[in-house]
């Protein structure tokens, strides 16, 4: 595995192989981009961990923090992952029967 980089945030890194280097949780392969889904949902810190259980309190915290100093970039990130940008990124298209599939194999 690559060498993580560290962030001014003690949970917060980016480890290049993990996640395309996105930030993620330290230790593990929980994207901040995630938290912050939750978070955007309505969801509070417990509710996070309910889903999340292997994190802590402080590293939800410091995920949100994270977002809150790196919106842009996190926005970013969430707009490229859209499935309609992810489908066109790709080639792809959605059939009647709802598979994707590369736009040439439609008749």
């Amino acid at each position: 595995m690559g060498i993580s980089v560290t962030t001014t945030y003690r949970y917060i890194v980016r480890e290049p192989g993990v996640c395309g280097g996105r930030p993620v949780i330290k230790g593990s392969r929980t994207p901040v981009q995630t938290i912050v889904g939750y978070y955007k949902l309505g969801l509070g810190v417990d509710e996070i961990l309910d889903g999340l259980p292997q994190l802590t309190a402080a590293q939800v915290y410091e995920a949100l923090s994270y977002y809150h100093d790196h919106v842009e970039e996190i926005e970013s990130a969430t707009e490229d992952d859209r499935v309609e940008n992810v489908m066109d990124r790709y080639g792809l298209v959605s059939t009647p029967d709802g598979r994707i599939v590369p736009r040439g194999e439609l008749g």
